[in-house]
């Protein structure tokens, strides 16, 4: 997002406003502004003028849980401003509101023409992100009608229907046409000397598919309220203790935490029960991504095992059951990469995906999602003890085994392989862009790809699963064979990924069993999962510290000095949180204590930079010749992976990988 745009979050629903809280519809910088609801923008414009002309920010929206800002008309020293405008936003879990108060600056009375411009394009996500795809939208119908206090805007294409409601209190002198399709809500204020009046503006979108009783409170202190709730919510069940000697690892937890309340999405359990899962990030990827809420739930395991027990159920009710090339009615998962047994990637409720625009309705296009689902139940039952959640989705748990071995290529190819999905994505592992799985040069893999790192989740998720056969299922049996699927698993993969005159395994096996010899960071994932012998992963451990991988903010994703490497790629050569959270905890995994607190505190130095907040990504550059961290410019500010990394950090600096 440009740094003129203020985020605010809430469940499925985020809000993107400028300076003065204004919404322009236009990009600034790699991101649009707006309202966004379940994958739909349900305000493309929202602009406020006094007397016809655009107000001056005094006090821009600074942090918090409401955006505030103060403005005034143009004026000079001679003729100071004639009112304060002062504005006051908030994001629901349905839609926006805003207190506009209006403050007279002169001792007699004055009359205020107030304006405010409004839209809804309806726009998908996916038709905001500049990649040059259009969309066609045959027989797309937008309408805009007037009401008492307000004006609702509706959008309809086939069986495809939204609105969005603007109530005003109170409600506008007059409702004017602009000639763009906008519309012009004004009001003619009467102050008194010095006298204040305020506006109360509700906007609630009504996405397709979301149910008519949703309800938006009517004032931002109404919203506060609800954001309060959720925070306290989420930490009556967080047991978290920070060295007081460290305070940049206690405000990230902190804030990570906040961040975390907010960011996740409703969604249903197999039983049909609403839960709340960590949403991926905003604003791309307000969604719910398993591979995602899978590594931000181990991340908070520890401290907060809600939500491993939230998102467990759901991955397992989006579950697949059939393949593309089995026979019966046409579903979301038959046409998107689903494969029995398979953990979805993604969830989209947009119009693009509904009308199979583009793949994400509900995607399995993932490798590592089905194991990391196995890492997390396993994880989840040895952390706290409860057996309970193990029980339920034994029949899942066993479904996802049974994909690993028969779709996802360990029985035949003996490890997890993935193959590039046209309209979809072509690399299925953690580093999902086009051109991420390479070699060194920069040549990306051919054929079916051997993920490093997949191989490693795959590991780890066999000796955990083949632990709840044991001890949980009474599958004795069951729990012998995939113990010795794992050390085979681990003897096989040392023999073909290990690059011996680099000392450091390779990023892939191309289709032809070939290493890809890129230098990357994936190998901390493999500490993370314990897929390498002792020897082997301290070697690998250290070498990530080396100068040309560690930034001084992180670990680059790829080690500089390659010709593949690129500083603001967005996997070849950038430092991403999450990815240095795996890292840390397998340094700390291998006794490598010293290495791990250096990534933690090259990352927690990254998150004061940013006002404890993690980003997404960041740029590779080194913090030798930059002392600041530079932004990747398409990066997610709010991130779940990136909330959760540092307690990730607190754990691996505990010294427990």
């Amino acid at each position: 997002m440009s740094d003129r745009h203020h985020v605010l979050v809430h469940g499925s629903a985020f809000a993107a406003v400028g300076s003065g809280g204004d919404i322009t519809g236009v990009h600034a910088g790699s991101a649009p502004d707006g309202l966004f609801v379940r994958d739909a923008r349900h305000l493309s414009r929202w602009q406020l003028t006094v007397d016809g002309a655009v107000l001056t920010v005094l006090a821009p929206v600074g942090s918090g849980e409401t955006a505030r800002c103060v403005l005034v008309p143009r004026g000079g020293r001679q003729e100071p401003p004639s009112c304060t405008v002062l504005r006051e936003q908030a994001v629901a879990e349905h839609g926006f509101v805003e207190s506009v108060r209006v403050v007279s600056n002169r001792p007699v009375p004055t009359t205020v023409r107030l304006a405010l411009t409004v839209d809804v394009d309806f726009s998908d996500p996916f038709e905001l992100r500049r990649d040059h795809r259009t969309y066609t939208k045959t027989g797309a119908v937008r309408t805009r009608e007037a009401t008492e206090d307000g004006i609702v805007f509706g959008y309809r294409r086939g069986d495809w229907e939204s609105r969005t409601e603007v109530a005003c209190d109170p409600a506008p002198d007059a409702v004017e046409e602009t000639g763009t399709g906008a519309r012009r809500l004004v009001w003619e204020l009467e102050l008194a000397p010095h006298g204040t009046t305020e506006l109360l503006l509700r906007v609630t979108a009504r996405p397709h598919g979301a149910p008519d009783t949703a309800r938006v409170p009517a004032s931002p202190a109404g919203v506060a309220a609800e954001l309060r709730t959720l925070r306290e919510e989420l930490a009556a069940g967080c047991t978290l203790a920070v060295d007081p000697d460290w305070p940049e690892l206690a405000d990230a937890c902190a804030q990570g935490l906040a961040d975390l309340a907010v960011l996740r999405v409703r969604a249903a359990g197999p039983d049909g029960e609403e839960l709340r899962v960590p949403a991926a990030g905003v604003p791309w990827f307000s969604a719910m991504l398993g591979r995602d809420a899978l590594l931000t739930s181990l991340f908070a395991l520890p401290y907060l095992p809600a939500l491993a027990a939230a998102t467990l159920p759901v991955l397992a009710a989006t579950q697949a059951a059939r393949s593309t090339a089995d026979p019966g009615p046409a579903g979301e998962a038959d046409r998107c990469a689903g494969e029995p047994g398979k953990i979805v990637h993604e969830v989209r409720h947009g119009e693009l995906a509904h009308f199979g625009q583009v793949p994400y309705g509900r995607y399995y296009g993932s490798v590592d999602a089905t194991p990391l689902f196995l890492v997390l139940l396993g994880a989840y039952t040895e952390t706290t003890g409860d057996r309970t959640l193990a029980r339920r989705l034994e029949r899942h748990a066993r479904a996802a085994v049974g994909w690993m071995f028969d779709r996802g290529g360990l029985a035949e190819h003996g490890y997890l392989v993935y193959r590039a999905d046209e309209g979809g994505l072509a690399n299925q592992n953690w580093k999902d862009s086009p051109g991420a799985i390479c070699r060194a040069d920069g040549t990306r893999a051919t054929g079916p790809v051997r993920a490093a790192g997949a191989q490693g989740y795959a590991y780890d998720a066999l000796r955990r699963t083949a632990r709840l056969a044991r001890t949980v299922w009474d599958d004795q049996d069951f729990a012998a064979r995939l113990t010795r699927s794992a050390d085979d698993l681990r003897d096989r993969f040392q023999r073909d990924f290990w690059m011996a005159g680099h000392a450091f395994p390779a990023l892939a096996l191309d289709g032809d069993g070939e290493p890809l010899d890129a230098l990357a960071s994936d190998a901390g994932h493999l500490l993370w999962s314990g897929l390498l012998d002792k020897d082997h992963g301290q070697v690998v451990g250290r070498r990530l510290l080396a100068p040309d991988f560690f930034s001084g903010w992180g670990v680059r994703t790829l080690a500089a000095g390659q010709p593949a490497y690129h500083p603001l790629s967005y996997h070849r050569g950038s430092v991403w949180p999450h990815d240095n959270a795996v890292i840390a905890l397998g340094l700390a995994r291998y006794g490598l204590h010293d290495e791990a607190r250096t990534v933690a505190r090259g990352v927690l130095a990254a998150a004061r930079a940013g006002g404890d907040r993690l980003p997404e990504v960041l740029a590779g550059y080194s913090r030798d010749t930059h002392p600041v961290p530079v932004p990747y410019p398409h990066a997610c500010v709010r991130e779940s992976r990136s909330a959760a990394t540092p307690l990730a950090l607190l754990t691996a600096v505990r010294g427990e990988g």
